[in-house]
C-alpha cells in the first residue's frame, strides 16, 4: 500500500505540533482522591533534608545506593572468615589455577602451546580477534580469566550468606575486574596495536574524537536526536495509521487496514513506558505490527508520553486507567459490540495482566484473549536486576526522583547495560575509542537510545509494590481499593518467553501459568528480551517451542515443559496468528482509521508523543 511519507510540521519543545489541541488531562489519582500518599506529602524539614542529601548522593553514583553495596561486601567477608572449608578450598582452586597458567605459559614460550585451560563467557566478545590465541598476549588473557575463575567461586553461594549478597558480590566483581581487563588497553591489546600500526595512529586521533563528543553529550545531558536516515514516521514507526485518542498520558493510534476484510476482534498493543513504543513498529521488514495488519487485524496501539518533572504525582493506577482502560473505551466507541484482543509488551504486559484480573473481578467481559510478550507476573526469579533492588537502594531511588520528578534516562539505561558490561560498555568503548570505529546506527540501536524517563510516583509504586515486595503474585495488589487474583481470568492467554532474556528470565514469564488456571499457551523463542520478540518470518536461524495448559489441568515445571517440547524451525508469530484466529468469530468489512465521529482523526501515525525528547 502506497504511503505519501508524513508532512514534519513545526514542533513545540515536548514534540507535539504548535497547532494541535490540547490532550484531555490527567489529573493524579491521589490528587482526585483528595489526598496525598505518604511519599507525595511535603516532608518535614528535617526530613527533607535527609532526602536532599541522599538525592545529591544518587546523582554522583548514578543512582546506586552506597548501603546496599557495603552491606553486600560485609555480609559476605563476614561469613567467609568464618568458614575455613571455603577458605581452604579458594586457596586449592587459587593454586590449581595458578598450576594451570603456569604450564599454558611455559607452553606458549616453547610455541607449543596446548588448549587454552580458561575459557570466557558465551556472550563475552572481547577476545575473538586471532591476537590473542599469540604469545605474550594470549598469557595476558588467560591470566585475566583465571582471576575472574577464582573470583566467581569466591563469590558463589556460602552456607548463611544471603544469596542476593552473594550475587551482588559476585555482580561488582565482575564489574571491577571487566575495567581492568587487558582488552582495555592499547599497549596490551593485540587487536588496538594492529589497527594502530595499519593506520599510523589515525584510529586514536578519531577515537579521541568520538571520547570528546560523548563527554559532551554526558556532561550537557544532552539526548542524541533519531539520525535522519531514521527518521520517525518515515523510516521507523511508518506504518500508515491515525491518532484517534489523546490525553495527557497517552496516545491511541488505529492503523489502516490492508487487507478488504479483517478479524471482528481489534488488537490492542500496550507497550512498556520504560522505552518508546515503536519497537514493534521498527523497519517495515521487522515491524510486528505491519505485519499484524498485513494478517487481517485491526490494530490499536498506544504511545505513552515522555512525562517531566509536572507528572511526578502519576500513579500505576493512572496509568491502567487512563492507558489501557481509557483504550479499551475509545475502541469499544470505534468498534462497537466487540470484544478486544489485548496484547502487553514487557512492562506494558504486567499492567495489562493486573488490568485483565481487574476486569475479571469486576465482571467486565470486554477482552476476548490476552497475551503476554517476555513480560512477568511474579519477581522472585526477576533475573541479575534483583541485584540493584533492596530496601535500600529502593530508598535511595525515592529520594533521587522525589528531587527532580521523574527518573532519567541515563539513570536506568546504566542498570541495563552494567548486566552485560564486558559487550555493552567495554567492547563498545574500545570499538569506539581505540579502534575509532563509529557506533554504526541501526533500526534496533535507535530505539535502544531513544529512551524515556519514568515519573517518581508510578516508578515507586512499581519498584516497592511488584518488584520488591511482588504483590501481584502473592495476592497483595489491590486496584481501587480490592485486592485482585489472577486466578479470576478465565480468558484464554498466550505468554512468550524468550531464551536468553537477561530482563525477564523466560523461566519468571512461565511461572504465569502456576498462578492461573485459564486455557494457556506458552511460547519459548529464540533470542533475547528485544531480538526474541522481533522474529518476523524470514529471519534466519530462528526456531521456538510450543505448549498448551488446558484449563485446570496440573502446573508442570519449566524445566519438565522444556524437556518434553521440541524446537520448531520459523518464526513464531504465525503460530501466534493462528491462535488468534481460533480465539476470534469470523471477518468483516475492513474498518478505515479516524473515520467515527466521536473519534476523528487527530493526526498521522506515530502522533506526536514518539518525538518527545
Amino acid at each position: 500500500m502506497a504511503r505519501t511519507p508524513a508532512r514534519r510540521q513545526s514542533r513545540d519543545r515536548d514534540g507535539a505540533p504548535k497547532d494541535a489541541p490540547s490532550p484531555p488531562a490527567v489529573v493524579p489519582s491521589a490528587a482526585r482522591a483528595g489526598e496525598s500518599p505518604p511519599d507525595e506529602a511535603e516532608p518535614h524539614l528535617h526530613a527533607a533534608l535527609d532526602r536532599g542529601a541522599m538525592a545529591s548522593l544518587a546523582r554522583f553514583t548514578a543512582g546506586l545506593s552506597p548501603h546496599a553495596m557495603v552491606d553486600a561486601w560485609s555480609d559476605w567477608a563476614m561469613h567467609l572468615a568464618r568458614a575455613p572449608g571455603r577458605q581452604l578450598e579458594l586457596m586449592e582452586r587459587a593454586q590449581a589455577n595458578a598450576t594451570k597458567l603456569a604450564q599454558y605459559t611455559t607452553a606458549q614460550m616453547f610455541g607449543h602451546p596446548p588448549e587454552k585451560p580458561f575459557k570466557p563467557g558465551r556472550y563475552d566478545t572481547r577476545w575473538v580477534h586471532e591476537g590473542w590465541d599469540r604469545a605474550p598476549f594470549a598469557i595476558w588473557q588467560q591470566g585475566f580469566l583465571a582471576t575472574q575463575d577464582w573470583w566467581h567461586a569466591a563469590t558463589s553461594d556460602l552456607r548463611g550468606l544471603r544469596k542476593q549478597n552473594a550475587d551482588r558480590t559476585g555482580f561488582i566483581m565482575r564489574q571491577l575486574l571487566d575495567s581492568v581487563s587487558p582488552s582495555n588497553f592499547p599497549l596490551v591489546n593485540p587487536e588496538i596495536i594492529g589497527k594502530t600500526q595499519a593506520t599510523a595512529g589515525r584510529n586514536l586521533l578519531e577515537g579521541a574524537a568520538h571520547y570528546a563528543d560523548d563527554a559532551c553529550h554526558i556532561l550537557a545531558q544532552e539526548h542524541r536526536p533519531v539520525p535522519d536516515e531514521f527518521a520517525l514516521g518515515e523510516v521507523l514507526a511508518a506504518t500508515p495509521g491515525k491518532v484517534v485518542w489523546r490525553n495527557d498520558l497517552m496516545e491511541l493510534i488505529q492503523y489502516a487496514p490492508t487487507t478488504g476484510e479483517v478479524q471482528a476482534e481489534p488488537v490492542l498493543i500496550v507497550p512498556a513506558w520504560i522505552m518508546k513504543y515503536y519497537i514493534l513498529d521498527l523497519s517495515p521488514n521487522n515491524s510486528m505490527i505491519r505485519w499484524l495488519v498485513g494478517q487481517g487485524y485491526t490494530v490499536f496501539c498506544i504511545s505513552w508520553r515522555n512525562p517531566g518533572a509536572e507528572h511526578a504525582g502519576l500513579s500505576l493506577e493512572d496509568y491502567r486507567k487512563h492507558g489501557i482502560m481509557q483504550a479499551l473505551d475509545v475502541i469499544n466507541t470505534i468498534v462497537p459490540g466487540q470484544k478486544v484482543h489485548a496484547n502487553g509488551y514487557c512492562l506494558g504486559g504486567t499492567l495489562l495482566a493486573i488490568a485483565a484480573a481487574a476486569m475479571a473481578r469486576d465482571c467486565d467481559d470486554r477482552l476476548a484473549s490476552v497475551t503476554l510478550m517476555a513480560a512477568q507476573v511474579d519477581f522472585a526469579e526477576a533475573g541479575e536486576l534483583l541485584l540493584f533492588l533492596d530496601e535500600s537502594q529502593v530508598a535511595f531511588l525515592e529520594d533521587l526522583m522525589w528531587s527532580q520528578g521523574y527518573l532519567d534516562r541515563p539513570q536506568m539505561s546504566g542498570a541495563f547495560a552494567a548486566i552485560r558490561a564486558e559487550d555493552l560498555i567495554w567492547s563498545r568503548a574500545v570499538r569506539r575509542y581505540f579502534l575509532g570505529e563509529p557506533d554504526l546506527p541501526t533500526d534496533i540501536s535507535v530505539w535502544v537510545n531513544d529512551t524515556t524517563r519514568m515519573p517518581a510516583r508510578m516508578h515507586s509504586e512499581y519498584l516497592r509494590g511488584i518488584f520488591l515486595e511482588n504483590r501481584i503474585s502473592a495476592g497483595r495488589f489491590a486496584v481501587e481499593g480490592r485486592v485482585i487474583a489472577l486466578k479470576d481470568i478465565s480468558l484464554p492467554i498466550f505468554v512468550v518467553g524468550t531464551e536468553t532474556d537477561h530482563i525477564a528470565p523466560w523461566r519468571s514469564v512461565y511461572k504465569t501459568a502456576l498462578f492461573t488456571d485459564c486455557d494457556l499457551h506458552f511460547l519459548l523463542t529464540k533470542g533475547g528480551h528485544n531480538g526474541g520478540i522481533l522474529s518476523e518470518p524470514g529471519h534466519a536461524r530462528r526456531h521456538y517451542r510450543i505448549g498448551h495448559r488446558p484449563a485446570g489441568a496440573h502446573y508442570r515445571d519449566p524445566d519438565t515443559w522444556l524437556a518434553a517440547h521440541a524446537p520448531v524451525a520459523g518464526s513464531w508469530w504465525p503460530e501466534w496468528e493462528r491462535w488468534l484466529a481460533r480465539n476470534s468469530s469470523g471477518t468483516v468489512p475492513a474498518r478505515a482509521p479516524g473515520t467515527h465521529k466521536d473519534h476523528p482523526a487527530l493526526g498521522d501515525a506515530p502522533g506526536t508523543y514518539i518525538h518527545q525528547s
